[in-house]
């Protein structure tokens, strides 16, 4: 028999999540229950996500960069991308936190459910507000200040000040640019094996998935005050699925201006590899079929193919960055917290710095958003209000990314005249 694949197994985990909650919230005693035994083991699963976040942006990031090494060989090529790359990744951002703005999904919750959510899955949201409050009080040049750490081990002992971390690893990552290749061999083994660890340990934490979403259900289900709650989930998740397809028709778009060939020609020739993405979760995994797609289908020259494709598997996950800012506003409308500008534009340049670290590899995304969550000052446990249904909406958010990478690969191609007409 064949074996079920891992997102139906948390689709499953899903769906009996939601039954044995209902089953036992009308069960006397029931909640208590899946409080003290089941819910637990949901906390557990947030905090291996939460545990491996440092680990996973020193590895990624500083992988990342030491591989762009080519760089000095590829200017031109590598210039365009990494600009290319960073656009779509702003634009993303953009798109998701203008959506989640105007939608508000967060806001459907009455005054009363909120209040009660608050104190179902924070205990330190005063505490943040405080530390908000306290932040806007400093100076105008602050935040740069707090972005540069003074000693890293402190930065990355803890989730709050993940920039710092991020900061380090470019920063360190550079350094390994800026030397020979021979001298900095020993270090980038080093990563390079760090990285693949970490990535195990990823496959490792996701095995434990259906039976963490099951945890988190069957307590958002008996802990939820109201039918609101998820009427509100409902409403994220049709924001994000918006803004994921407006970023594909953002795609579809500048294919069109900036090589001048058809949209159709552009989606037909993608498609097995929207497919694969669609059903792994993983742009790393798909990453074979979408260079053979780039290269026989699109009429991208196999050079260009082989240095944008994996560098955007690195760098460029624009439907992870569209998810971030959904996400993070969501989560803060649901706790009754207004962002000032200061602080959503905190999240674009943080989740745009996130995706650079995000690994190709399933629900990665959700272990990036621990990152924006903690830098906009918004209440982690929030991340249980959403990965119950995080993981449909990731295998959607891998088709944006993988199609981002090859619209990109289309462009760099055009613009240097390696682009079959």
């Amino acid at each position: 028999m064949k074996k079920l694949a891992l997102h139906w197994k948390i689709l499953i985990g899903m769906a009996l999540g939601v039954i044995f909650g209902i089953i036992l919230s009308l069960v006397e005693g029931g909640d208590a229950f899946i409080g003290n035994y089941i819910k637990p083991f949901g906390t557990i699963f947030i905090n291996l996500l939460k545990l491996i976040a440092v680990p996973l942006i020193l590895a990624s990031l500083i992988k990342g960069i030491s591989d762009l090494k080519d760089i000095s060989k590829l200017s031109q090529m590598g210039g365009r991308t990494i600009v290319t790359y960073l656009i779509t990744t702003l634009t993303a951002v953009s798109i998701g936190l203008i959506l989640v703005n105007v939608i508000k999904p967060g806001k459907s919750i009455s005054t009363d459910t909120r209040l009660e959510l608050v104190e179902a899955y924070s205990t330190d949201t005063k505490a943040k507000q405080e530390a908000a409050a306290k932040q806007q009080e400093s100076g105008p040049l602050q935040a740069l200040v707090d972005v540069v750490p003074s000693n890293i081990f402190l930065a990355a002992s803890n989730n709050r000040n993940m920039l710092q971390v991020i900061f380090f690893a470019l920063f360190f990552g550079i350094g390994m640019i800026l030397l020979a290749e021979k001298k900095v061999k020993p270090v980038k083994k080093f990563f390079d094996s760090f990285n693949d660890i970490i990535l195990k340990l990823i496959d490792l934490i996701m095995l434990a998935a259906p039976y963490g979403v099951f945890a988190l259900l069957a307590a958002l289900v008996v802990e939820a005050p109201s039918f609101e709650l998820f009427q509100a989930l409902a409403l994220y998740a049709f924001t994000l699925l918006l803004g994921l397809a407006i970023m594909i028709v953002v795609y579809m778009l500048i294919v069109r201006i900036f090589t001048k060939k058809k949209i159709s020609f552009f989606m037909k020739g993608i498609a097995p590899a929207q497919l694969l993405a669609f059903s792994t979760s993983s742009s790393a995994a798909t990453l074979p079929v979408t260079m053979e797609c780039v290269e026989e289908n699109l009429g991208v020259d196999k050079e260009v193919a082989s240095f944008v494709l994996p560098i955007g598997a690195t760098i460029n996950m624009d439907g992870t960055s569209v998810y971030q800012g959904v996400a993070a506003v969501f989560i803060a409308q649901a706790f009754g917290l207004d962002l000032s500008l200061s602080a959503q534009l905190g999240i674009v340049f943080t989740a745009t710095l996130a995706s650079i670290g995000t690994a190709a590899v399933p629900s990665a995304g959700i272990v990036m958003l621990v990152i924006v969550l903690a830098q906009a000052g918004i209440p982690e446990a929030g991340l249980a209000l959403i990965f119950a249904i995080d993981r449909p909406l990731d295998m959607c958010r891998t088709i944006v990314n993988v199609t981002g990478d090859a619209a990109v690969s289309m462009i760099v191609g055009k613009s240097i005249g390696k682009l079959k007409d």
